[in-house]
This record gives structure tokens, sequence and C-alpha cells, in this order.
């Protein structure tokens, strides 16, 4: 099996795994704050994805949101078993299972399942995005005035001067903003050509792997940026990628 039919089918599985568990109730618990939460069914998703790549891939690396470590080769799997668990633990439909991997050159595959529409993205190097098998559009150029940024601003964030006017910088010359919660769909959707735009900051490969080889497969570009001492993740069309990064750096 390649990695792309791999990748596919785990989100796929884990996604819908996690859907039932939802819908057959479960407990929350909280990580660093309220808003950080974890459930019963992000490790149990987890705990399949890595199950999975065990067989399947024995000697690449891995590691997940939820705690999974493994040490590979040059190849290593990134794990999101449910992105958006705010979301997910609430009644919102925005979340979705992730899957990426990557090597020492960058993201090779990303995977990301969107179960409230059923919803499949795949792609990566060599392998244009789709949408449930159908190829998205090549990413048509559009200057960061023209387009919808997808961004996050954490409360706890809001006293970080350097930060906020980073951030500030990029979104006061975008069209519009949208923060839904989570990184992985809003990247998809960048890809999709639905949103414009992707900007945060100091994400976890999980958040930032699987969705940034879908923009990439989709003909656009997904760039780390360090400016007011953060790593800024920023992906969309070039154009307003360039626009974006200048943005933060001068910012800085």
């Amino acid at each position: 099996m390649d990695d792309a039919t791999l990748a596919t089918e785990l989100v796929r599985d884990a996604g819908l795994l996690a859907k039932r568990m939802l819908a057959e109730g479960l407990r929350t618990d909280y990580k660093t704050s309220i808003s950080d939460v974890v459930s019963a069914a992000d490790h149990a998703a987890e705990e399949l994805i890595t199950a999975r790549l065990s067989v399947e891939r024995p000697t690449d690396g891995l590691i997940g949101e939820e705690g999974a470590r493994r040490p590979g080769d040059d190849r290593r799997w990134v794990v999101d078993p449910v992105d958006g668990t705010y979301n997910f633990l609430n009644g919102m439909p925005y979340w979705c299972s992730a899957v990426g991997l990557s090597d020492s050159d960058g993201p090779l595959v990303g995977a990301v399942y969107y179960p409230a529409v059923d919803e499949l993205w795949v792609g990566g190097e060599g392998l244009p995005t789709s949408r449930n098998g159908v190829p998205v559009p090549p990413l048509a150029e559009r200057a960061l005035g023209t387009v919808a940024v997808c961004t996050y601003a954490h409360p706890a964030h809001l006293s970080d001067g350097a930060r906020q006017r980073c951030w500030q910088a990029v979104v006061a010359r975008a069209a519009t903003v949208r923060m839904m919660g989570s990184a992985s769909i809003d990247l998809a959707s960048v890809a999709g050509g639905r949103l414009g735009l992707f900007l945060q900051a100091d994400l976890n490969d999980w958040d930032w792997l699987p969705g940034a080889a879908l923009v990439r497969a989709a003909g656009g570009t997904a760039v780390t940026v360090h400016a007011g001492g953060h790593r800024w993740h920023v992906a969309g069309n070039t154009q307003a990628v360039a626009e974006a990064s200048t943005a933060l750096i001068e910012a800085g």
C-alpha cells in the first residue's frame, strides 16, 4: 500500500471511530487550560492509527498529539487524532482527524478527514491535492487584501505585545478573518480555495504538516517565518504568503 492510500485509510478510520464514540458519550479531561481538552476518543483514535502504522510502516518514526512516540529512520508520521477537540466535545462539527508524513526535506503526504461533511483530503509530493477523489483546482495568485485569513488568537497570548503586533500586521491587510478552531481543516480549506491564507504561530508538527502538504500539493506555498520571537506558519497562494511574510518581518 502506498503512503497516500494508507494515510487516507488512517484518517477515515480514526475520524469515524471518534464520531461513534462521541455519539455514545465521552468524558472531558483538561490539559493546559479550559479550552485545551482531551477525551477517550482522542486516545482511542491515536491508538488505532499508531497500531496500524506499527504494522504497515514499522521502521518509520512517529509522533502523536496524545503522547505516541516512536523513533525511526528519516521518515516520520505525525498524528492528530481529533483536531479541534474543544469543538468536538461541545457539539460543533468543525473538527477532523489528520495525519502527515515528512522527511528531512519537508512534508511528503497529508491527509485530513472532516467527518461532519464526509470530506477526505489527501495530497503531497507528486500527488495533487484531491477532495473525495476529485483534484482541486490549482491555487490562483491573489493579493492578501482580497482573501480571507484563517487564524487563531488564544486569550493567553493577548498580553504578548510582539506577537500581537505581528498578528495584526497580517490580518489588518486581509479582506476578512475567520477563527474556527481546527488548523488542519483550515489548511485543507486553503488548499481547496475556500479560504485564502492560513496564519498561526508556534504550531506543533501534527497541526501543521498534514495541511501544509495539502497546500503545497495544490500549487500553493507553506512556510515558517521567524518574527517577533515566534515561528509563524503561513500557507496559501504564493502572492498572499509573500505579502504576509513581509508584513510579519517588518512588524517583528
